[in-house]
């Protein structure tokens, strides 16, 4: 009896026998394929062993898969706009300025880093959400769904930040509302008004427009109409940013029709500080040096012209930096008309001494014309340094009178009739006041340089007052 038990539990051991080696040879090849894909999702602790916890968290490897799926990207054309054929699709726009970069007077120009953001609603891409949160993808996602196609109207260059990655954000609702922001620099046109130069305020614009899309097609409009603008504080070197105000337009092109337009709207006001220190105090130094030769001796030639010219030679300087430093433009500025009429009074002070060394020489060569020089005078001895007589090197005393000739003597007798009373119906000439008062000053040449410490400095004077408040 035991023997025969003993061989049925043989011959069931022999009928087992296949089946396990089946199941031994089939485990190796499923923990072969597990391997790769724990190796690649998870880490390994404790000497190679996997870390189940860590595996079943991490599920990354076909995330973009199944997002793309959820959003059933593959089921519709994304070239089209959403609800293509029917109204026109309304795009929410919110934009918050980072900071003005530059502002370039010569080119007429302003650089801006500002956030873009879009709100539209696509129902394409709306998914089922058991706890209505939203996904939020890169600028991979970007480039296989419709976006909005708005671009900055006068813009130069534009572009959008790639440090690390490209600045692109795109966040999908589960209802279908998206929201699409990007970090753009871009630099665009200001035509700017230099008439009152540097006291001036500008008005500048940044123009968003959709390209392709006019407005039976896309609606641009400002999301939360004043607050959609924002600002972060910005500080710039030469100007104060006084109000930021956003606006909304339309504009037309012939081929094309009517397109929505948003406008990003600031004022620019000037510090007058720096062109104050660089400009105008300079220019004020300038004209009052050349009033400090009213108060050096006319018979100083060299110093009173090597000051006038040395003046006139700085505020040519002054007036050229200034210049290449603006745009080249038809019209006079204000700091040109400050520049050019102080450069006036410096050159009228150099004219001035021309006109007082003129005067000088003139009288005291009508001093020298009735008196006889010796044959043994040296003439270059009347002549001062500064190539003038003057009466004061020359002793006439000590020359001869001239001697009396026929001549002299009838042009005598003929002065003294003249002199005589006139003769009954004799008509009498008067004087010409003018002429009267231009030889007085020719004979008192010294007069001039008088006046002018006091007139100079008061036409200087009322000029600055009338300047200032007609511009500040």
């Amino acid at each position: 009896m035991r023997a025969a038990l003993l061989a049925l539990r043989l011959m069931c051991l022999a009928g087992l026998w296949p089946v396990t080696q089946l199941n031994s040879s089939s485990f190796p090849s499923k923990r072969r394929h597990k391997e790769p894909y724990a190796g690649e999702n998870t880490k390994q602790k404790h000497g190679g062993r996997v870390d189940l916890k860590m595996k079943k968290l991490d599920s990354t490897k076909s995330l973009l898969i199944k997002s793309e799926q959820l959003l059933r990207i593959e089921d519709h054309d994304f070239a089209m706009r959403p609800g293509f054929g029917g109204s026109a699709i309304p795009v929410g726009i919110d934009v918050q300025v980072e900071s003005i970069d530059s502002i370039s007077e010569v080119n007429m120009d302003f650089t801006m880093t500002l956030y873009l953001r879009h709100y539209w609603q696509d129902d394409r891409l709306a998914f089922p959400s058991s706890n209505n949160k939203s996904r939020t993808f890169d600028s991979r996602l970007v480039k296989k769904i419709w976006v909005p196609d708005v671009f900055f109207v006068h813009s130069k260059r534009s572009f959008i930040h790639d440090t690390t990655m490209e600045n692109i954000m795109l966040r999908v609702y589960p209802d279908g509302n998206i929201l699409y922001s990007v970090r753009i620099t871009v630099t665009a046109l200001c035509s700017m008004d230099f008439s009152s130069f540097p006291l001036d305020t500008q008005n500048c614009s940044l123009e968003l427009e959709s390209y392709a899309y006019n407005e039976n097609d896309l609606m641009l409009y400002w999301k939360n109409g004043n607050d959609s603008l924002r600002t972060d504080e910005i500080v710039l070197s030469q100007f104060f940013v006084e109000d930021f105000q956003p606006s909304y337009g339309l504009a037309f092109y012939s081929s094309t029709g009517w397109y929505n337009r948003l406008y990003i709207n600031f004022i620019l006001r000037r510090h007058i500080f720096f062109f104050m220190l660089q400009t105008y105090f300079p220019t004020m130094l300038m004209v009052m040096l050349s009033w400090v030769s009213f108060w050096i001796d006319r018979r100083a030639v060299p110093a009173r012209v090597s000051l006038g010219i040395t003046t006139v030679l700085t505020m040519s300087t002054i007036i050229t930096g200034v210049s290449a430093s603006m745009p080249q433009v038809s019209y006079v500025k204000a700091v040109d008309i400050y520049l050019w009429a102080s450069f006036l009074f410096v050159f009228l002070s150099v004219i001035e001494y021309a006109a007082v060394n003129y005067f000088t020489t003139v009288e005291e060569m009508k001093k020298l014309k009735g008196a006889k020089i010796p044959a043994s005078f040296d003439a270059t001895q009347a002549m001062a340094f500064d190539g003038c007589f003057h009466d004061n090197d020359i002793d006439l005393t000590s020359f001869t009178e001239a001697a009396s000739t026929p001549n002299t003597e009838r042009n005598t007798q003929s002065r003294n009739s003249t002199a005589s009373a006139p003769t009954e119906g004799t008509r009498l000439r008067r004087k010409h006041p003018l002429k009267r008062n231009l030889s007085f000053i020719m004979s008192n040449s010294y007069m001039i340089d008088s006046y002018s410490r006091v007139i100079f400095p008061l036409a200087y004077l009322l000029f600055n007052i009338i300047y200032w408040s007609m511009y500040a």
